[in-house]
């Protein structure tokens, strides 16, 4: 599981990077431009950047071999760092919200043109981000990845509504201020949205939520085509990191001694591993068939 790992934490230091420069250029854009939609969106983009460095240090913990303490793994630090991030999601789209109503009520002057240059780059460049973002993600199956993916589509979705509010106040003309602030009070909606979106699957991984049925036909199938395996039942499978821990009660002849009940228990462990991949351990409960009549 290093190498998904990997390409986690570089997606997340990518981002990290780019987060930081759109950060202090759309900050300059929005003082200078008198625009606060676009220092909203400056705020959304730094805390882009604590959400890159929260996944970055999610993964790296999870990527932590067992020990003693953690018998069973550092893989819930990867899902704990996706909560991390949808809480800054969550809490940046307040902050947004609460100055940007403040705003509405203060008299300033209109937004400068040239900082709608600035958000059409910005869009551009958030979006690809998100895409790419997102599509290592669901290849190395990490919802930490996935949820930093989401921060990206939510400053891109940030920066299309402060295009839309500066240029409705630009060619409205004074009298129309603040529809800039409007604008960020519509992105904070969003960001808060999108956050809640994030913080779902976070909290099932670290709930233990099932996976999808698909991954347990996967593995059902592949334990009960192991050959001596009458019957399974009982199976359970709950996520860990980017992979998956299995408990499965396997049913055999019950005339078969201990020491092939023990072989068997293997082969069944090795067909779902292969099976199945993202599997990181198995845990198989030999028990003796039962005809139903």
């Amino acid at each position: 599981m290093l190498e998904p790992i990997k390409r986690g934490m570089g997606a997340a230091q990518a981002g990290l990077l780019t987060n930081a420069a759109l950060a202090l250029a759309k900050l300059a854009a929005g003082i200078l431009g008198h625009s606060y939609a676009l220092v909203a969106d400056a705020i959304e983009s730094t805390a882009d950047v604590f959400s890159s460095l929260t996944v970055w240090g999610g993964l790296r913990i999870s990527s932590r071999s067992p020990d003693e303490d953690y018998p069973f793994g550092y893989g819930k630090a990867e899902p704990l760092a996706a909560a991390v991030v949808s809480l800054m999601l969550l809490g940046a789209a307040i902050i947004i919200a609460v100055q940007a109503a403040g705003e509405i009520v203060t008299p300033h002057h209109l937004p400068a043109k040239f900082t709608l240059a600035v958000l059409v780059g910005v869009v551009v460049v958030k979006e690809v981000l998100f895409r790419k973002v997102f599509a290592v993600g669901v290849q190395v199956g990490s919802t930490a990845v996935k949820a930093d993916a989401w921060h990206h589509r939510s400053d891109a979705i940030t920066s299309a509504a402060a295009f839309v509010g500066i240029s409705i106040a630009v060619v409205g003309g004074p009298g129309w201020e603040p529809a800039d602030d409007w604008a960020a009070l519509a992105a904070a909606g969003i960001i808060f949205f999108n956050g809640l979106r994030i913080l779902r699957p976070a909290v099932g991984d670290l709930m233990d939520h099932a996976p999808d049925s698909i991954l347990l036909k996967q593995i059902a199938s592949a334990a009960t085509s192991t050959a001596g395996v009458r019957a399974i039942e009982k199976l359970k499978v709950r996520k860990a990191g980017m992979g998956y821990l299995v408990d499965l009660h396997v049913q055999a002849d019950p005339g078969i001694s201990l020491q092939e009940a023990h072989i068997l228990s293997g082969k069944v462990k090795s067909a779902v591993r292969q099976a199945v991949p993202s599997v990181q351990g198995a845990i198989i409960h030999m028990e003796p068939y039962a005809e139903v009549k």
